[in-house]
């Protein structure tokens, strides 16, 4: 008896059940799947989890003066302003690679990075 509820039960739950995301690999998979590899070297080599700015290496100027590179916490970046950075021409940030991402693989990367913990 507990087995037939179980089924009528799982039969009511997968009938109402609502999963927008019909495809092979979710938008969250796909996003990390991207933040680990999007074109050679992952985003995680450089921003970790995204929640923190990171220090990627330090130097000292011809003064002797030491000084940072800083990778920005890319979590709390707009996605117009990530679209934008990851889109530029890229003599602004000699550091930053260029992935030439689709407008969808962007959503999807965004998408992840704003769930990582």
């Amino acid at each position: 008896m507990k087995f037939i509820a179980f089924i009528a039960l799982f039969t009511v739950s997968c009938l109402f059940a609502t999963n927008d995301d019909n495809s092979f690999i979710t938008k969250y998979e796909y996003g990390a799947m991207l933040y680990k590899n999007p074109r050679g070297i992952g985003c995680n080599k450089c921003h970790g989890n995204g929640k923190n700015e990171i220090i990627l290496a330090k130097y000292r100027n011809k003064k002797g003066e030491l000084k940072y590179i800083k990778v920005p916490p890319i979590s709390k970046v707009s996605f117009e302003d990530f679209k934008a950075k990851l889109k530029s021409d890229k003599t602004e940030s000699l550091i930053m690679p260029t992935y030439f991402l689709t407008d969808n693989e962007l959503d999807s990367l965004y998408f992840y990075i704003q769930k990582l913990k």
